[in-house]
């Protein structure tokens, strides 16, 4: 028996193949109209995520959702500005699709190209983040993509207007399949669609490390995302500490509960002595509780002592582990055992333990004297992200576009057959074109 989602599934894959020829002057023009139509309506979708509030403060009170989970569920004025610009962003990056990346004459007249094509159809499971809908449909948009969206029960009603709104835009141009974006609602309904391989090319999971877990273990469909997002930062013997404490800060504070807020802060053993009791007074002004090896407690006894635990924990809250560490090697050993393979970063005014901590730190984004806050799409000029990849396969780091095309080979021929090559009446002249 063919289901209700089987269906969905099945017009999102016929969506795909009308989406991968569209034009880039259609795909902008559905862009434009989303942005405008979550613009007009910024009060109603403001409205609608007040009850999806007032519902998870119940859950919140009751200990069945963490406050950091609250946190990625409230939208606010800078977030909606953040929504609407990333999709205007998007729109005015290059379009992705039939970019011609490749292509050699294998003999005369004959000429084979490595072209840039949609993956197809995507799977996006995500928990309560509803920025997520209007974020990852621009990216679907203009890669010429479809998507099932299944988010998280806390953001029903913010889900539910901002997919309505992205719809009524798609439809409004007529001539964007509207079985483009889809919004699935229940637990049983990503059961089912990690089953459909025959319909969906790509899952990505969006949140923490059970169900991105879940996912992996229950579909033969490819996954794209990361578990954890365990950051580090290694304040070098060298580094300026006068923008140390300030990166630290910003990095654990400005958004605690993000998969790219550091976690781990790696101390120098230098500055044991004369610096870390002033970082961690910085961090405890910002409210941050601290906890910190053996060594560290020596210079600042009334912090908590951290456990083997802690190393490899994603707080997604106001604490921060310190450690000391020898010297940059000792570092990097730490991130390379500890670490997520998602963001690290090194301060330091020396280039060539800089150029080291580049090199040898295995991670998706390598930074020197900035904030870990900085690995997002939008940020990186992506104009939006469908996640953080901590692959090293197809995609790394923020997903923006270039993440959601794949190739095809195109071979341009004029009758020739492969008879004579295989016989050694003819061969290949394999000169590069592009």
């Amino acid at each position: 028996m063919t289901t209700n989602l089987e269906i969905m599934a099945q017009n999102a894959k016929l969506a795909s193949y009308t989406l991968a020829s569209l034009s880039t002057t259609i795909k902008d023009e559905v862009l434009s109209l989303v942005a405008d139509k979550i613009e007009e309506n910024k009060l109603l979708i403001l409205k609608e995520n007040a009850r999806d509030l007032e519902e998870a403060k119940k859950l919140l009170e009751s200990g069945e959702i963490t406050q950091s989970v609250y946190n990625r569920l409230k939208l606010d004025e800078n977030k909606m500005r953040d929504m609407i610009q990333g999709i205007r962003d998007v729109k005015k990056l290059e379009d992705p699709v039939n970019k011609k990346l490749w292509a050699m004459g294998l003999d005369t007249g004959m000429d084979l190209y490595r072209v840039s094509c949609p993956i197809g159809v995507i799977g996006v499971i995500f928990e309560a983040r509803p920025d997520v809908i209007p974020q990852i449909s621009a990216l679907a948009i203009k890669s010429g993509n479809a998507v099932l969206l299944k988010g998280g029960k806390e953001a029903y009603y913010t889900n539910v207007i901002l997919a309505k709104i992205i719809k009524e835009a798609l439809e409004q141009t007529g001539q964007f399949p509207k079985d483009a974006i889809n919004l699935l609602f229940t637990r049983d309904d990503v059961a089912q669609m990690l089953t459909m391989d025959k319909y969906i090319d790509l899952i990505i999971p969006r949140g923490g490390n059970a169900l991105v877990k879940y996912v992996k273990e229950n579909t033969k469909i490819p996954v794209m995302g990361h578990a954890d997002g365990i950051c580090h930062i290694y304040i070098d013997e060298s580094a300026d500490l006068n923008t140390a404490a300030s990166i630290c800060v910003d990095a654990k504070v400005q958004y605690p509960s993000a998969c790219n807020a550091v976690e781990t802060i790696l101390v120098h053993e230098s500055l044991l002595e004369n610096y870390l009791p002033q970082l961690v007074l910085e961090l405890e002004k910002a409210q941050v509780k601290v906890k910190g090896c053996e060594r560290c407690k020596e210079y600042v006894p009334h912090i908590e002592l951290a456990t083997n635990e802690d190393w490899a924990c994603e707080y997604g809250d106001k604490i921060v582990s310190i450690k000391a560490v020898k010297d940059l090697f000792d570092a990097i050993a730490h991130i390379n055992v500890y670490g997520s393979g998602h963001t690290d970063c090194i301060l330091s005014e020396d280039k060539q333990s800089i150029d080291v901590f580049m090199n040898l730190v295995d991670s998706a984004g390598v930074f020197a004297n900035a904030s870990t806050r900085f690995a997002d799409g939008f940020r990186y000029g992506l104009g939006a992200e469908v996640g953080i990849s901590t692959s090293k396969t197809h995609a790394r780091g923020p997903v923006g576009l270039e993440g959601l095309v794949i190739y095809k080979y195109k071979l341009y021929g004029s009758g020739q057959t492969v008879a004579p090559y295989a016989d050694g009446e003819k061969t290949f002249i394999h000169q590069r074109i592009i």
